[in-house]
């Protein structure tokens, strides 16, 4: 490294000298002082001499020295800089002198700089493969995966695509909340009405009504419903013209006519939870959750008969009739989110992590449960409202202000 300071202090001494030598000769000298038999050194001799008077081993050494650094092969280098060039060879430095042996680098000679070979590219091949399908099989489970097609058929949730989101609250009223369609409009409506509620808030009582999403990503409701008695979380549903919803502070369901824009049924629900007695894990008073699937409207609940679990019950859309109900094994609490498909519970892992599953499933139609791990993605890391739509066929839901729609696949049984 110090390479260029001693070259650069050598130049400088040869220098002085030969500003002494011009003096000398000016003088009427005959040569520089010190100069040896045989005519004049160079530069690179006389600052040796200079540096080590009287030692012509050392002096030697560094003639010996600085010829092996002037014959070190020159560095090839790329892009707009030039390349350094090599000071002069020191007059005598190829001889020996002093009885010390030559450098080994001078006695082989300036090595040539090696030669630069681009390695050969290697290409990985590309490899298809064609797999036969059934075209029956093949066509049913597009048919079932496909929103919006009039099939009946059902079958287990395989997928949930990404979140696609279609609006956005902008007041901190819309922190949480509930938009749903209605799978089975009653007119005047139609499938394109698009219905919001903003949850956050002790007297939630506005519901929104839009004449089709556009309007809702827009920000402009076509009505604003004032309901009779404030709504409790998110938990509401829209179905066959009514929406269906929890009254705050009770274990009550109730309907509200949409058109007539009067309550035409309420029932209690026998031991359910209220009020942040058995809600999901992310809290919010979701004791009672309304679903809507192929199969008709459902209630999602917990008793302390159920100790915590999910307890499920079929609904009269009309009267709100209990027509069945199943208790499964599934811990309310534990659970961030649940909908139906098709006659079957599935759970969701949590409401905040941003690579969630879809964990549980439990089968009324079996009354049994199993594992699942069906990625599910919480892209605003705060999902406080999950439903299913069985016309549209996609999940709706509330996720930190932001009202996303996520497509799914079904599978037959």
């Amino acid at each position: 490294g110090g390479v260029p300071e001693l070259r650069a202090e050598l130049a400088a001494l040869a220098a002085r000298l030969s500003r002494l030598e011009s003096r000398e000769r000016g003088a009427g000298g005959s040569g520089p002082r010190g100069a040896e038999p045989g005519g004049a050194r160079d530069p690179p001799q006389v600052a040796a001499a200079a540096l080590f008077p009287g030692e012509s081993g050392h002096r030697c050494a560094l003639l010996q020295w600085e010829g092996a650094l002037s014959s070190r092969p020159r560095q090839r280098h790329f892009g707009g800089s030039s390349p350094a060039r090599s000071p002069p060879r020191a007059a005598g430095a190829g001889r020996r002198c002093g009885g010390l042996p030559e450098p080994r680098s001078r006695r082989a000679g300036p090595a040539a700089a090696p030669r630069w070979e681009p390695q050969p590219l290697s290409y990985q091949e590309l490899q298809s493969e064609r797999s036969e399908v059934p075209v029956s099989r093949l066509l049913e489970e597009t048919a079932l995966g496909r929103p919006g097609k009039e099939d009946s058929g059902c079958g287990q949730l395989v997928w949930v695509g990404e979140p696609v989101v279609f609006g956005r609250a902008d007041s901190i009223a819309g922190k949480y909340g509930v938009w749903m369609k209605d799978p089975e409009p009653a007119p005047p409506f139609t499938r394109d009405n698009t219905w919001r509620v903003d949850t956050v808030g002790t007297e939630v009582r506005q519901l929104f009504q839009y004449e089709e999403a556009e309007q809702l990503a827009r920000g402009y409701p076509a009505k604003v419903h004032i309901l009779p008695r404030p709504l409790e979380s998110t938990g509401a549903v829209v179905y066959r013209g009514g929406l269906f919803f929890q009254p705050r502070r009770s274990r009550s369901v109730a309907r509200y006519d949409l058109r007539g824009e009067t309550i035409t049924a309420e029932r209690e629900i026998p031991g359910a939870g209220f009020h942040g007695q058995y809600p999901y894990s992310w809290g919010g008073y979701t004791d009672i959750d309304l679903a809507v699937d192929e199969t008709g409207l459902w209630v999602i609940y917990s008793t302390d008969k159920a100790r915590g679990a999910i307890v499920l019950s079929k609904l009269d859309p009309e009267t709100l009739e209990i027509r069945r109900t199943w208790e499964t094994n599934i811990r309310k609490r534990g659970v961030a989110n649940s909908f139906l498909i098709c006659g079957t519970l599935y759970t969701v892992s949590s409401y905040s992590a941003p690579n969630a599953t879809i964990n549980f499933a439990y089968d009324t139609a079996t009354g049994t449960s199993r594992a699942l791990s069906i990625p599910f993605e919480n892209r605003f890391r705060y999902l406080s409202m999950l439903d299913y739509n069985p016309a549209e066929r996609q999940l709706f839901a509330w996720d930190s202000f932001n009202m996303v729609t996520y497509p799914v696949r079904l599978s037959r049984a």
